[in-house]
């Protein structure tokens, strides 16, 4: 017999809407399975068919998600002593191209240090949050400058195995553009992950941008300024 599972968890995998939405949802009577409105907490079994129902439906149409290139200096989430969160960015004066005014409440889906720079996502669709920082696998590209030329076989041991804090790392693309120059594709993010990978083998990082993530590019978007994810963009 199959196991069921909790419909919240289900709504989450399919991608409708993030756990937690789907909690709201189900309390409003807002979800159906195989026709009838689901219960708060109840278990169905995987291949069920659900639905969510119009104020439902009509909340994930509104969901946003922006793209901002942020700068050095800034720190992604909450401030901290001495520094401004990136959020302080999201104003219409900094906008590219056309739009409403950002929702308040947005979350950071990936973070990027305060001394690095580059392409960071603000969002309110818990799907897109899930996708980006649920362990999907997603690419995450980056172009680094080192402070001293780099050689071959410090490029081989970057391509692992490595560990970090004990734990091993998935495989991670690495490219030379340059005596000092690199291009590096992670599909994780470990806390300051390539920096700590770079010193491990002797190497500081001068600088660091994030310039991909998924299928989407930070492009030409200029430092600082941010714009709204297109319908044709996906990670």
């Amino acid at each position: 017999m199959t196991e069921q599972v909790r419909i919240s968890k289900l709504l989450a995998h399919r991608g409708l809407c993030s756990r937690r939405e789907a909690d709201s949802y189900l309390e409003k009577g807002l979800v159906r399975v195989d026709g009838r409105i689901a219960q708060l907490g109840e278990r169905v079994s995987p291949d069920a068919s659900i639905t969510l129902e119009g104020a439902a439906v009509r909340r994930q149409r509104e969901r946003v998600t922006i793209l901002l290139h942020k700068p050095v200096g800034y720190v992604s989430g909450q401030p901290e002593p001495g520094y401004e969160s990136a959020h302080v960015l999201l104003t219409p004066d900094r906008q590219l191209g056309p739009g409403p005014r950002p929702p308040r409440h947005l979350a950071v889906a990936g973070r990027l240090d305060i001394d690095s720079q580059g392409l960071l996502v603000l969002t309110d669709d818990g799907r897109t949050a899930r996708h980006l920082i649920g362990g999907q696998g997603v690419e995450k590209e980056y172009l680094v400058r080192v402070r001293r030329p780099i050689d071959d076989a410090a490029l081989n041991i970057l391509r692992g195995p490595l560990t970090l804090d004990g734990q091993a790392l998935r495989p991670v693309g690495v490219w030379r553009l340059g005596p000092d120059y690199l291009r590096l594709v992670l599909t994780e993010g470990r806390k300051r992950q390539i920096r700590r990978m770079l010193q491990g083998i002797g190497h500081d990082v001068m600088n660091l941008k994030r310039v991909r993530i998924g299928d989407v590019r930070l492009g030409g978007l200029p430092v600082g300024r941010w714009r709204y994810l297109t319908a044709d963009e996906h990670f």
